[in-house]
């Protein structure tokens, strides 16, 4: 279905029915991140899936900026678009995770519970080598335009050599150029110095709500030593698996998930 969210049309995913789960992926990605993980967890909630702005099917709300407080306030107009009232179990991956946790710390009251996937959210962080030259002008314009099919497919499999050849074809058929422009824009406004003031109140928010962690350990982006730092309750790690754990490992993520959110 479409919503208009701050004039802009977005595109979710909406299947299932029970509490109301909403799923927030990252780069290159769209809904069809969380597919495999929805087919499993329908029957017990509902699974809201959006393409979140410049991504998939949806379109950039006018004047968007990226400040956290921006993030954090597109996330909680979606939910007030979508008519959801009750607190919501939370799933975050990539630049999902900033999305989302901008949003719990400023709105934890709209938050049941939290699953955290392969992020960042931390002012130490070290962009990985493809973000330094998407976050470089001129340069990350002409590493986008000249990513063709191959390169995306070895770009891709770099992160999750598991991942299915179908789900990257998917993937790359909708990361046309404006897909690309957004990417540059998110990439570029993402400083991690966004995150001082901001990552000090994890502690006080999983303490608050409650938080599992799934981390693919072979993730050549965020490393492992990440996955515990976010305060959680639970942190599972799968030592086999790479950057795009949902897509790689989605029924064992699905089980974990389920146990944790009843």
């Amino acid at each position: 279905m479409n919503l208009t969210v701050q004039n802009a049309t977005i595109f979710m995913k909406d299947s299932g029915a029970g509490q109301p789960t909403l799923f927030l992926h990252g780069n290159p990605d769209s809904s069809i991140l969380w597919r495999d993980i929805i087919e499993e967890m329908k029957p017990q909630f509902r699974c809201l899936a959006p393409d979140l702005p410049g991504f998939g099917h949806s379109s950039i709300p006018p004047g968007f900026d990226f400040s956290l407080d921006s993030l954090a306030g597109f996330v909680n107009d979606l939910l007030d678009a979508a008519g959801i009232t009750e607190p919501v179990n939370l799933v975050m991956h990539d630049f999902g995770g900033i999305y989302g946790l901008a949003f719990a710390v400023k709105h934890p009251e709209r938050v049941r519970r939290m699953a955290i996937m392969n992020t960042n959210f931390f002012s130490d962080y070290e962009w990985h080598a493809w973000a330094r030259v998407w976050r470089t002008k001129f340069l990350g314009e002409l590493s986008l335009l000249s990513m063709t099919w191959p390169a995306f497919r070895a770009s891709m499999r770099k992160g999750s050599p598991p991942m299915s050849e179908q789900h990257m074809r998917e993937t790359y058929d909708l990361f046309k150029w404006p897909v690309k422009k957004m990417v540059l824009q998110l990439y570029r406004a993402t400083n991690p110095e966004n995150f001082k003031g901001w990552e000090d109140k994890l502690p006080e928010l999983t303490k608050r709500v409650p938080t599992c962690v799934l981390w693919g350990d072979k993730d050549p982006y965020v490393a492992s030593t990440h996955a515990g730092r976010f305060g959680a309750q639970k942190v599972w790690h799968f030592a086999q698996n790479g950057h795009f754990l949902p897509v790689e490992a989605p029924k064992e993520c699905a089980e974990k998930m389920m146990g944790f959110f009843a």
